[in-house]
């Protein structure tokens, strides 16, 4: 029987086995502060006692089978964040924590961000799309200097409009002895991501492939799961031999090891997205995994992270109950000081709500029509780049485009003729993939696109930088998990955008999902708290 001030509320209705606890009663916490302070000490165990007709909690004591005046209802293991996750994932990639932060592209995912993150025992990757050579090749420089060991991981995005780009990624990549890539946006495999793949293969002193260069794919359907989890094909591999990319050794070797050693399933996120739901897409890849892993044998399983709603301890631990061998954040991190973005963009994130997000077309796939996943709130890009894909759809030149139409995008959208965006978009390609003004000057189609391109193209740097007058403008990459995080933190410290460093809100993220699991492990055995001590709260 309960008394007028229990806290807890014990429904298992017998000891643990009929054990008993053997330990000093005065470390027994019967009050919600002390209640809580025992959940928090994760290095140690918790037990569930029952003295004096009141039940508690303590991180002291043992289970004994000789009787005591104390019964024993119930017990957690000790659960330190690092716990959390797959082992394999950690020692693959040595690791702390089983925990990554994606690459946010243009760098906001910046060089900051990965090294704090790789000092912490967490694998970041530099958010590499969308910068030139010469500035992705300083960010591999810093990174590399700042972590000669690791770990750092750089994105390698899939360029269908700019084929150039991706393999220029992986030459720097290969040139610099970069060993982990995250692999975003593919549809298919590509030359480029093969011939990473295949470069650093071997075979060790055990006759066991040796895999050099490491493959993350992010990704959210099952069909490019299976060519992930799959060996590179023959079709592909062999004109890398023939051109003399690979050798005939690391070709054969690639036929034995799956394309990606991970699999992180990016579920409703920032930036390019199919918004699954985790709960239904999570479940279907680790299926299909396993369907792979029976079939090929590999010596290494590979692993499953997830992505996408990564916003708060809550949904942490659910991807790792639903078999996340790690997790992935995004959105979050982009409000964080070591995002490479501008104060005023970090400011309208941390206000961000989980309906301020809209789908609006992306500047590398904006002939193909995919879309990207923005805030709407606070600018006015989402709006403007459906009105130039409208456009685009409607039209085949600039020509055909009405007299007053085009004015308005002028004045309202580009605050420049188009004139004078054809000179900046033909040098800034001259530079960086000369074809792409070939092709334009061939098809007045393609040359509309490469112009409306010059806007989302530069509305997400105006963002970064802050550029000053384009505030309207800024293209903002960012998923639901940044309301959720918000609602979240709001009261604590962690509200004020300039409290958050990326490596704290990993911490609290992890910390909070260890709580929350003693609290459901402790419901499992017949052990209620109240709502107020189920929910893992910030320091106000």
């Amino acid at each position: 029987m309960l008394t007028a001030d229990a806290v807890i509320n014990f429904k298992g209705g017998a000891t643990l086995s009929g054990q008993c606890w053997d330990g000093p009663v005065s470390s027994v916490a019967f009050d919600e502060t002390g209640i809580r302070s025992s959940l928090l000490n994760l290095a140690d165990p918790v037990y569930v006692v029952r003295a004096g007709g009141r039940v508690g909690l303590s991180n002291s004591g043992k289970p004994t089978s000789h009787p005591t005046q104390v019964e024993l209802l119930g017990q957690l293991p000790p659960l330190p964040p690092e716990n959390l996750g797959n082992p394999a994932f950690k020692d693959f990639f040595s690791l702390k924590y089983a925990y990554a932060a994606g690459a946010m592209a243009q760098g906001i995912a910046s060089e900051q961000m990965v090294i704090s993150l790789g000092k912490a025992g967490m694998l970041g990757s530099f958010g590499a799309a969308g910068l030139g050579p010469a500035r992705l090749e300083a960010a591999i420089q810093a990174i590399q200097q700042a972590l000669p060991e690791g770990p750092y991981a750089f994105n390698l995005i899939h360029s269908p409009s700019e084929e150039k780009l991706e393999q220029t990624a992986v030459n720097l990549y290969l040139k610099h002895g970069v060993h982990t890539v995250e692999a975003s946006a593919f549809m298919d495999l590509t030359p480029a991501i093969v011939q990473y793949r295949a470069a650093g293969l071997s075979v060790d002193h055990l006759g066991q492939v040796e895999i050099k260069n490491k493959v993350v794919a992010k990704l959210s359907r099952r069909e490019v799961a299976a060519k992930f989890m799959q060996p590179a094909p023959e079709k592909l591999l062999r004109p890398l031999v023939e051109a003399g990319l690979i050798t005939g050794q690391q070709a054969t070797l690639a036929g034995q090891v799956p394309m990606a050693d991970s699999i992180t399933v990016e579920a409703d996120s920032g930036g390019h997205t199919d918004n699954r739901p985790l709960v239904c897409l999570l479940p279907s890849i680790l299926e299909l995994r396993d369907e792979i892993q029976a079939r090929q044998g590999y010596h290494r399983e590979i692993m499953v992270g997830a992505g996408g709603g990564i916003g708060t301890p809550a949904a942490a631990l659910a991807a790792f109950t639903l078999g996340a061998d790690y997790v992935v954040t995004g959105s979050v991190n982009s409000s964080c000081i070591e995002a490479g973005n501008s104060a005023h963009t970090r400011q309208l994130l941390a206000q961000a709500e989980m309906a301020d997000v809209i789908m609006a077309p992306s500047a590398d796939m904006f002939e193909l029509g995919v879309k990207v996943q923005l805030l709407k709130r606070g600018t006015f890009f989402p709006m403007r780049s459906q009105k130039l894909y409208d456009l685009y759809k409607k039209y085949d030149s600039l020509e055909e485009i009405p007299a007053a139409e085009l004015t308005m995008l002028e004045k309202q959208f580009f605050k420049k003729s188009v004139a004078e965006i054809w000179q900046e978009t033909e040098k800034f390609f001259s530079e960086r993939d000369p074809e792409q003004i070939t092709k334009a000057n061939a098809s007045p189609k393609r040359k509309m696109a490469l112009i409306f391109r010059w806007y989302l193209g530069l509305s997400s740097r105006w963002s970064n930088s802050g550029e000053k007058g384009r505030e309207m403008d800024y293209q903002i990459w960012c998923g639901p998990a940044m309301g959720a995080f918000n609602d979240w933190v709001r009261g604590s410290y962690l509200q004020d955008p300039a409290n958050r460093q990326v490596v704290e809100v990993a911490h609290q993220l992890l910390q909070g999902a260890a709580y929350l699991y003693r609290v459901q492990s402790l419901r499992i055995q017949g052990v209620y708290l109240p709502a107020h001590l189920c929910a893992y709260r910030l320091a106000r």
